[in-house]
């Protein structure tokens, strides 16, 4: 398929999916957009019209199975991931699956045997975001050395900065028939901490719903079972704790997160004052060695400066000139197995050790 074009299809063309996949595809030389399947014909009607796309579809079953598709998009929300990676694979189909991966490990696990099972697919899963102008650069100090062996990592997030609020709607990442067992962004979270400093060995976590009901989109007090307020604790395989507080119902003050990385060399500090929801704007890295009097500002070469390139690599995966890094099926396994050791500890009281 290296100089064919590709017919991409939409299963679930939500937000990110109008945001970011359509127009990334849309850039790429050679990929049409072919068709979109949302929960009904009207509304798959609707993005065809807005987006010019060519084929609107009544069912997901039937853009799945058209010979014309060579890749499927799916912007669902994860209680259908593996539902239709799974078909897709089994069409011959690339598929490019919106984060969160899976309702949990197992079915991830699925997904990944799949996979594994169609070595001649490209199979993706949408990266985390939140620091990739920078990320490559902080990569490169902490392999390089600049903090020396990680001791502690301190990460505290708060994207939402909401107050506590009943009056609230009820979003699917607060139900967890429709988003399974992660919590609020930990999961994506712990995909990026993944990549600076390695994986956990065990966990350690204690939760809380501090906004234990909120309201339907009918009305409706409905009760939360997925917590608002979450403090993890966990053993790095190469040495070193990480201690990530995730909340989304603290308040406007904190900033929407803050990391630190701390060695027996130096440190490192990641945060962004005018953080933005696309998680692209105002980043700063600032360090320390030791014997240094304070720490100032790293300023990231112009080479290393990353950008959002999903759609492109995942194109390009499958013309063959590149490997899909953000995020492969093997790595989105791994944090998916994170966020179920995350809820085990927290709902047991005991720690967790991984891989599950």
């Amino acid at each position: 398929m290296a100089e064919d074009t590709i017919r991409v299809g939409f299963v679930g063309a939500g937000a990110n999916t109008a945001r970011r996949h359509i127009p990334g595809l849309r850039e790429q030389p050679g990929v049409e957009l072919a068709g979109v399947a949302n929960r009904s014909l009207a509304s798959s009607q609707r993005v065809c019209d807005e987006y010019e796309i060519a084929k609107a579809y009544e069912d997901w079953v039937d853009l799945i199975d058209d010979d014309d598709i060579d890749a499927i998009s799916i912007g669902t929300w994860p209680y259908m991931h593996r539902t239709l990676t799974l078909a897709a694979l089994d069409a011959g189909k690339h598929v490019l699956c919106e984060a969160r991966m899976a309702m949990d490990a197992s079915e991830a696990h699925e997904m990944l045997d799949a996979s594994r099972a169609n070595p001649d697919l490209v199979t993706q899963i949408v990266p985390s975001p939140q620091i990739m102008p920078i990320e490559r650069h902080l990569i490169d100090l902490i392999t390089e050395g600049y903090v020396g062996d990680v001791l502690h990592v301190d990460a505290r997030v708060f994207t939402d900065r909401n107050w506590p609020d009943t009056d609230a709607p009820v979003h699917w990442r607060h139900d967890r028939d429709l988003s399974g067992n992660n919590a609020m962004t930990m999961g994506i979270w712990y995909e990026l901490l993944m990549r600076l400093v390695g994986r956990a060995s065990s966990v350690q976590a204690q939760a809380q719903t501090i906004v234990k009901h909120r309201k339907s989109a009918d009305g409706l007090r409905t009760e939360m079972t997925i917590p608002d307020q979450l403090d993890v604790l966990w053993s790095l395989a190469g040495g070193g704790t990480v201690n990530m507080s995730v909340s989304t119902t603290l308040g406007s003050f904190q900033p929407p997160f803050d990391l630190w990385v701390f060695g027996d060399k130096g440190t490192l500090h990641i945060d962004a004052p005018d953080f933005s929801q696309t998680g692209l704007s105002d980043l700063r890295i600032t360090g320390g060695k030791r014997g240094d009097s304070e720490m100032s500002v790293i300023e990231v070469p112009p080479e290393k400066v990353g950008a959002w390139r999903v759609e492109e690599e995942f194109v390009n995966a499958i013309r063959g000139v590149e490997p899909v890094t953000r995020t492969n099926f093997a790595d989105g396994v791994k944090y998916m197995e994170f966020t179920d050791a995350v809820q085990e500890s927290w709902q047991s009281g005991s720690r967790v050790n991984l891989p599950l």
